[in-house]
């Protein structure tokens, strides 16, 4: 398996997509990032554009440079007290195929997204954690993005358009939702939310480095690499994110998020959900996008400062408990 080349890889990588020279990159680090980054080690075989791809794939990254996609990964997971009370939303499976199975990077927004809808729907299953440096689990497929969908053995290819997908299989009568307004909130999903995660994920030192111990802990790394890529990846995507913070035009990086929980809360109307008394694929989308980072130090300071959590515990309890029939 090709290895991490460390922080001058990620330097080199980065610097090749935003045109700016490693020494620049380094200078510009934190000191306390550098220094912790100093812990990567190099080894041969893979180049910096093979990890600045490779990371822009595993951030949910478009596009061949890092700093051209947006790092929109590990946002909300509220612990829901009112889940009990909120389970009647559920909606029951109306289609039962014999086998469905994830490809996934645990930490990609888009992966979260497929989720939230298999949960919600009551479809069970199977996760295939994908390793993003070597991808060895998707080689059987010509699509070498994650998530990759599999229905009794049929490929499904791009979130939204999975999630489309499914929806009509389920629904074939179709439904009386305002999918005007649904088509709307879920393309500023992908368009608005996604680009102020990563100044706000990033935004310091130790925010960087606590979103990494999340995304190693959780995906499929090897001790050397989870290593590598917490001190290296931190580092790396500390300095993407100001670039992405420029990009977008974002002055403050709280305040910018705290704007977009505003914004969706606005968008509610008063309605329990978007879709009136039941979540629709809009609220869906938002939630799959913010589950898997709660309780970092981004998500709870949204949730303390927004009124986006009593609409997160409420579609807590509508989803449910996590379908994946394997650890």
């Amino acid at each position: 398996m090709r290895r991490v080349h460390g922080l001058a890889t990620y330097g080199r990588g980065i610097a090749a997509g935003s045109c700016t020279s490693p020494a620049t990159v380094a200078a510009a680090m934190p000191k306390p990032l550098v220094r912790s980054a100093m812990l990567s080690t190099t080894s041969s075989g893979s180049g910096p554009q093979f990890l600045s791809r490779r990371l822009s794939d595993y951030f949910g990254l478009s596009g061949t440079s890092v700093a051209a996609g947006v790092v929109g990964t590990m946002f909300f997971s509220v612990a829901a007290s009112s889940m009990a009370q909120e389970v009647h939303a559920k909606e029951l499976p109306k289609f039962l195929p014999k086998e469905v199975v994830l490809y996934q990077y645990e930490a990609c927004p888009f992966c979260n997204k497929v989720k939230a809808f298999l949960d919600y729907y009551s479809i069970p299953y199977k996760v295939v954690e994908v390793n993003p440096m070597s991808k060895k689990e998707i080689k059987w497929s010509e699509y070498k993005k994650v998530p990759i969908l599999t229905i009794d053995g049929e490929q499904m290819v791009d979130s939204s358009e999975i999630i489309t997908d499914l929806f009509k299989r389920i629904h074939p009568e179709g439904t009386c939702a305002d999918a005007e307004e649904e088509t709307k909130w879920r393309k500023w999903v992908d368009g608005h939310l996604v680009h102020v995660l990563s100044p706000n994920i990033y935004r310091n030192a130790s925010e960087a480095l606590e979103s990494f111990d999340y995304i190693t802990s959780h995906g499929n790394f090897s001790f050397t690499e989870r290593l590598v890529a917490k001190y290296a990846g931190a580092t790396a995507m500390y300095f993407v994110s100001k670039k992405l913070k420029k990009k977008y035009n974002i002055t403050d990086e709280r305040a910018s998020l705290y704007e977009a929980a505003e914004t969706w809360v606005d968008a509610l109307k008063g309605r329990d959900y978007l879709g009136g008394s039941r979540p629709n694929l809009a609220d869906l989308a938002v939630f799959g996008v913010l589950r898997p980072i709660r309780y970092l130090k981004s998500g709870k300071d949204m949730v303390e400062h927004t009124r986006i959590g009593e609409w997160y515990t409420r579609m807590e309890g509508a989803v449910g408990e996590p379908m994946r029939t394997n650890a």
